[in-house]
């Protein structure tokens, strides 16, 4: 029998894993010796946190990251067919959701190899939660293009979708560029538009504010530069 591919939770931040993940987690991650993790650097911290049964030097860890070839993607299924149980780690949140992760999972299921999703934090779904939008009717659209041009086209388009299906649109930047992001959507989107902006969730600055396009232009701009944020628009 193949074994189990267990989809772990990271802290979203520098948070121990005891607070910010169920005991039945770390339960589960404890007798795990093969892990498919993003770096393996952060993977042995956050592993060394959590706490395993087996010496982290004697465990097997494998990076699966935007390096990573289509055609090295099987080799990773090697100790789920032997009949391991593997976990699989993000860099932070949820595995498989805006990660590399999601590639091994579709593997996975192709072969019927059995995938547990377990509890954990989710920047995508506690900033939805927070932000006061439309939770009935939401869509996660990723990365929007970073040049200024095509970045302004995307946001005009989601709020052309929002407006027509009354749908939160849900996107995020890489920390660096967030201020940019802000800043175009400012620019591109109506006055009467809702943005939320979510950022820092789960740690001790962690906000989130949901305002009018028009209000946020004349209010002092969040502080999000270099922090991992999410944005919410409904028009």
């Amino acid at each position: 029998m193949p074994g189990t591919l267990y989809l772990i939770p990271v802290p979203l931040g520098p948070t121990a894993p005891a607070e910010s993940l169920p005991a039945n987690v770390l339960a589960t991650i404890k007798p795990l010796t093969h892990f498919v993790v993003e770096q393996a650097k952060t993977a042995r911290a956050f592993l060394k946190a959590a706490g395993t049964d087996t010496p982290l030097q004697e465990l097997t860890l494998v990076e699966l990251n935007e390096h990573t070839k289509t055609n090295e993607l099987d080799l990773l299924l090697a100790p789920l067919r032997a009949g391991h149980d593997v976990g699989l780690l993000s860099e932070a949140g949820c595995p498989a959701v805006a990660d590399p992760g999601a590639n091994l999972v579709a593997l996975a299921q192709k072969e019927n190899i059995r995938v547990v999703p377990l509890i954990g934090p989710s920047s995508l779904l506690l900033a939805l939660m927070a932000s006061g939008l439309n939770g009935q009717r939401f869509a996660f659209q990723g990365y929007l293009p970073a040049k200024e041009a095509d970045r302004s086209k995307a946001l005009k388009e989601l709020e052309s979708e929002s407006r027509k299906r009354q749908q939160t649109q849900i996107f995020i930047e890489t920390p660096y560029r967030n201020r940019q992001m802000f800043d175009s959507i400012l620019q591109a989107c109506q006055p009467g538009t809702r943005l939320a902006v979510a950022t820092d969730l789960t740690l001790p600055g962690e906000s989130v504010l949901t305002r009018t396009i028009q209000q946020w232009k004349k209010q002092t701009p969040p502080e999000i530069e270099r922090r991992p944020s999410v944005f919410l628009l409904l028009a």
